[in-house]
């Protein structure tokens, strides 16, 4: 673990952003002038073995081949640490309208497309994975996190010894084992856009055991009937979105987020459009929208 004003390559470390599993993230200088700022990713020391250094350069490469403006740029890397782009304003759930927020998950779909014609499933979309500026109208959202991605060319012999997944957001086909594809990010992606906009995940368990079998087998939630602000035709759009057979869902991400936005502002334009202020962390419990 590093602190404030250590120096790291030739990174001056200034703060913690974050920490995982393996790794921790710091707001450093030094990028010259072109990346003044930067997030520097580097691996704790228990951490520094060939499996997670071999996935860290692997973040990298794929990171570095996607050149979107939504998608967040890698500069420089070493054996256990990358030097990408800082993002100023938290994650997507800190944006304070409703408008915003659709827009984000807007610009995220598109992402995920551009990445899945270039052979590249992300496999780990959820609102911590999507941060934004804090000049949002200006600069967006910004998908991170390609650290378990799957390079469809390169991995379609290699299944993970393990499933890699972020339970509440996990589509069946990952749960039960088979290789992900540009279908398992819309899962993903649905279920983010429903906790963003709701404060709430599709299914929920008292145990992982418990969260995995809702994902494969209970039915879609009717959330147009704990949300006042939201039509049945939303409920249509996430049914088809968080399919069990990947086939089933729409043809991207794209055409998905446009369906959930237009199905939520016909529903919001059908209800009053009161001033919600939202918590720190989700819209937890919100009975209607923001104003747009």
């Amino acid at each position: 673990m590093m602190h404030p004003g250590q120096s790291f390559e030739s990174y001056l470390v200034e703060t913690v952003l974050g920490r995982g599993g393996e790794a921790a993230v710091y707001r450093a200088r030094g990028g010259g002038p072109a990346h003044p700022v930067v997030a520097l990713k580097v691996l704790d020391d228990a951490h520094r073995d060939q499996g997670c250094t071999g996935r860290l350069a692997r973040e990298f490469r794929l990171a570095d081949r996607l050149r979107h403006p939504h998608i967040v740029e890698v500069y420089d890397h070493g054996p256990f640490w990358i030097a990408m782009q800082y993002v100023d304003g938290g994650n997507v759930t800190t944006l304070t309208t409703l408008d915003y927020r659709l827009q984000a998950l807007g610009q995220i779909a598109a992402a995920l497309d551009h990445a899945h014609h270039d052979g590249i499933v992300h496999a780990d979309v959820k609102p911590t994975n999507i941060l934004v500026h804090q000049h949002f109208s200006q600069d967006g959202a910004v998908l991170i996190d390609f650290g378990v991605a799957y390079a469809l060319a390169e991995d379609v012999w290699h299944r993970p010894p393990h499933v890699l997944a972020s339970l509440p957001y996990a589509a069946p086909e990952l749960l039960q084992g088979r290789l992900p594809q540009a279908a398992t990010d819309e899962y993903a992606l649905a279920c983010t856009a429903l906790e963003v906009l709701t404060g709430r995940t599709p299914f929920a368990g008292d145990s992982p055991l418990a969260l995995v079998d809702a994902h494969l087998h209970l039915p879609p939630p009717e959330v147009s009937h704990a949300i006042s602000w939201l039509s049945r035709s939303f409920d249509v759009v996430l049914a088809r979105a968080i399919a069990k057979d990947p086939d089933r869902r729409y043809e991207s991400c794209t055409e998905m987020m446009r369906y959930v936005t237009d199905a939520v502002r016909r529903g919001v334009h059908q209800t009053s459009a009161v001033r919600v202020v939202p918590s720190e962390d989700s819209l937890d419990g919100v009975k209607s929208p923001e104003r747009w």
